[in-house]
């Protein structure tokens, strides 16, 4: 891709087909996020979480993230990084800590509810990320702390909209409480 025809689009498109080749469908971080809101969220529809997803993607610093982490995986599964990086990515060396400082910055999007989620999704690791932190297909140093800040953010956004909705609510409630009388008179 030159610089001339890059665009966000292609970005996007790039950062998606990469997790699908690393075995992750956006479904799956769905899941994740399904997982970190159903017991606050009763209503929460699947769908309402692949697209909250979808969006938490096409942020230029989340593409940004998942294409240099997962890069930076590729390469040292082609022992193509230099030593002593080379085993501390390769190994999952648990004092190497840019893996979770690159997701800092996708779960920061959100606030502080982001860094939550994603500490507790981190921690238990269900679903994929389970799946990806067992390590026999391919090295995923960068990859699991990814996706999961991607469904933590996910996560965190679908929170923030549901409390502003609920706001949103009681606003109107309050509002049609306080108003003229049906039958226009005044209190």
């Amino acid at each position: 891709m030159s610089a001339a025809t890059f665009n966000h689009a292609d970005t996007y498109r790039c950062a998606v087909q990469l997790l699908a080749e690393r075995g992750v469908q956006l479904a799956d971080i769905a899941e994740l996020v399904m997982y970190l809101q159903k017991e606050y969220i009763a209503s929460l529809a699947f769908e309402s979480c692949l697209e909250s997803v979808q969006a938490v993607l096409r942020k230029r610093e989340v593409q940004n993230a998942l294409l240099t982490g997962i890069q930076l995986d590729m390469l040292a599964e082609q022992n193509k990084l230099c030593s002593p990086l080379q085993e501390m990515i390769a190994h999952d060396e648990p004092l190497y800590g840019v893996d979770e400082v690159m997701s800092f910055a996708i779960v920061n999007i959100y606030g502080s509810i982001g860094f939550t989620n994603y500490g507790y999704i981190d921690k238990i690791k269900p679903g994929i990320l389970g799946r990806l932190n067992e390590k026999r297909s391919g090295v995923h140093t960068f990859l699991d702390d990814l996706v999961g800040a991607v469904a933590a953010a996910a996560s965190s956004r679908i929170a923030h909209r549901y409390h502003q909705q609920q706001a949103n609510r009681r606003r109107e409630t309050r509002d049609l409480d306080t108003g003229p009388k049906p039958d226009g008179s005044a209190d």
